[in-house]
């Protein structure tokens, strides 16, 4: 699996956390989050899979957390490794990141999260907000490919 970002730290411990994201798009619109806290940052919508969770349905639920937005027919598109701290957990984690393509189809409120905005934007533009390079790397393959 690719990884993204810095290497394992040797003698650092890092929790597994495996994780569902989506790119989504309508027409030439792209929906991302932007997380003001702990760190400022765009990211695809998305988070951790609970353990007694499946992709799809942690999807369905971080998107509608971090976006106020229901979606559809998720596909899987690939993953990647990133090695990151989590200061929300304190934890340092090896995060495997699950991307799927996915429709937004109805906006049904507010984001959820505390410190969390739902922004549209054209592909492009994602590609110079998005914060980390596994996201970008897939939102090039994905979006900007024609699909």
């Amino acid at each position: 699996m690719r990884r993204f970002g810095s290497q394992r730290q040797f003698g650092r411990k890092y929790v597994l956390r495996p994780g569902a994201y989506a790119i989504l798009i309508a027409g030439r619109d792209m929906l991302i989050t932007h997380q003001a806290e702990p760190f400022d940052e765009f990211q695809l919508p998305g988070g951790g899979i609970e353990p007694d969770e499946r992709g799809p349905v942690a999807l369905h639920r971080e998107v509608l957390e971090e976006t106020g937005w229901k979606i559809t027919k998720p596909r899987h598109l690939g993953a990647y490794r990133r090695f990151t701290y989590m200061p929300d957990y304190q934890i340092w984690a090896e995060k495997i990141c699950h991307i799927y393509a996915a429709r937004p189809t109805r906006q049904i409120g507010p984001p959820q999260e505390p410190g969390h905005s739902a922004i549209w934007t054209g592909p492009k533009a994602a590609l110079r907000l998005l914060y980390n390079d596994g996201d970008r790397y897939f939102v090039r393959r994905y979006a900007l490919s024609g699909r």
